[in-house]
């Protein structure tokens, strides 16, 4: 579960004090998917990074799980990351020096899993890409490197999952798969999906909408179940 209370977020730019976000306060049951939207500068994905811990607001208090993580330090952030949240962002983030097979496996190791190799290769499986398993990023297209960031996030079975733009830099057709992927392993697992996306089409998909505005929310949109799985 996620749960804001509050939570602003101001910078200074020269002079000026800028809030970039706004006295938000909601909260997300576990398993709920929920789409982002917004003009560019609403807040979208400062609200992303807020809820990850990468950022820390002005004020508020932001809970995953029943823990506040306004109140960690970063070692303990960093713990928490590992345990409870996976990330996609719009420009994949692999690292180029390993295989995809071996950026999946990363987190795994990082966090002592057992018998990482297997479920690294039980994850390219699923997102259909066991025949490029020994493959470098460079040897992979846009949509296929963004398929093993989904499922290198997924790799620890986080129960949250944040996708800044996950389609943004794919044409139509893989936006369209690794959307798809993302609803499919949503679905399948139980994560609460938080996606941050100028697509409507997609943001409609959800189970819940919410739209931004100058760091507000200006709308929280409940859609049916029929709605969001069609």
């Amino acid at each position: 579960m996620i749960r804001l209370v509050d939570v602003s977020k101001v910078v200074s730019s020269g002079s000026e004090q800028l809030t970039i976000v706004n006295q938000v306060s909601l909260e997300i049951p576990q398993g709920q998917f929920v789409s982002v939207v917004g003009p560019s500068g609403s807040g979208k994905s400062t609200l992303l990074s807020l809820i990850a811990g990468l950022d820390s607001p002005t004020a508020g208090s932001i809970f995953l799980d029943n823990s506040d993580i306004t109140r960690m330090n970063e070692d303990d952030l960093a713990e928490l990351r590992g345990a409870k949240l996976g990330f996609i962002f719009q420009s994949f983030h692999l690292i180029p020096s390993l295989t995809a097979l071996e950026n999946i496996l990363v987190p795994m190791e990082i966090m002592g899993r057992e018998n990482p190799r297997l479920r690294a290769n039980k994850l390219l499986d699923e997102i259909g890409l066991h025949d490029r398993s020994h493959h470098y990023p460079s040897q992979l297209s846009g949509g296929e490197q963004q398929r093993v960031a989904i499922a290198r996030a997924f790799s620890n079975n986080p129960p949250i999952l944040l996708a800044d733009e996950p389609t943004g830099n794919l044409d139509a057709r893989n936006g369209a798969l690794v959307f798809d992927l993302l609803l499919e392993l949503n679905r399948n697992r139980d994560t609460t999906l938080l996606l941050v996306t100028h697509d409507h089409k997609l943001a409609a998909r959800a189970d819940r909408r919410i739209a931004l505005a100058e760091g507000s929310i200006v709308e929280d949109q409940v859609i049916s179940s029929v709605e969001a799985r069609v």
